[in-house]
């Protein structure tokens, strides 16, 4: 797979969402107690969340400033696909494909977008690692989208089902007539937010494999997902990368 075509597939990449929630209930005591009886009374709880519109997702949103050695700015729509422009060949890869790319899924209130990139190694000399930590600078894609009721916790749930059927065996991508191939998918451990998973994907030929990293968690009604890639990486052998945790755990401090 040509380099060119996984940084595309990297920065186009990003999946869903998130949304910052508040629910009130209001009434007397016996009342509340009342209610909490009631077989229904969870189900009321869940459509009391409230979604943050587009422009309340740019308030939550990463900003310059807020990742140290992090260059942070917004994105634009070469960077969001549309979930026509993405093909996965097995429909059960498909939310989890569409996460790298950043598609929307489901029906989310509101939208907002970053691309945090980290400062790269300073040279030391003219030696051929120096321009390798040259190269080592992590650029992550940072999707916000809002739901209402239990959308968000769906999202996630979808995407951990997805992943799970398609962790081995690979799948193929096909974004505006450049196929990526799917070779495998890691569960890593991450925290952050009331729920969180991360993988770290392979793509590429067996020759030639390039890691990701996809994070996604849920604050609330809220989703936010990072997907990532290392120039470093993009090796013959699959080098690896850490996870983008200062941009992950940036991201949670500000959906407070």
């Amino acid at each position: 797979m040509r380099a060119t075509a996984v940084r595309r597939t990297a920065l186009a990449a990003s999946a869903a969402a998130l949304a910052l929630l508040a629910a009130a209930c209001g009434g007397s005591e016996s009342t509340d107690t009342d209610d909490a009886a009631k077989p229904g009374a969870k189900d009321d709880a869940k459509t009391a969340v409230k979604a943050l519109t587009s422009a309340e997702l740019e308030k939550v949103s990463l900003e310059q400033g807020d990742v140290a050695a992090h260059k942070i700015t917004k994105t634009g729509p070469e960077d969001i696909a549309e979930a026509g422009d993405v093909v996965v060949d097995k429909k059960e890869c498909e939310p989890i494909g569409h996460a790298f790319y950043g598609v929307k899924r489901g029906t989310p209130v509101g939208n907002a977008g970053r691309k945090a990139v980290s400062e790269p190694k300073k040279p030391t000399s003219a030696s051929k690692d120096a321009l390798a930590g040259a190269l080592d600078a992590t650029s992550s894609l940072v999707t916000l989208a809002s739901y209402e009721g239990d959308g968000a916790a769906k999202s996630i749930a979808e995407l951990r089902e997805s992943a799970a059927k398609c962790a081995t065996g690979g799948f193929t991508l096909t974004m505006k007539d450049s196929k990526q191939k799917v070779v495998k998918l890691t569960e890593e451990k991450v925290t952050g937010g009331e729920e969180a998973v991360a993988w770290t994907v392979l793509m590429g030929e067996a020759d030639s494999l390039v890691p990701f990293k996809l994070v996604t968690l849920r604050q609330g009604g809220t989703v936010a997902t990072v997907f990532a890639f290392n120039l470093s990486a993009f090796g013959g052998e699959a080098p690896d990368f850490d996870m983008p945790t200062e941009v992950v755990d940036a991201q949670v401090k500000k959906l407070g």
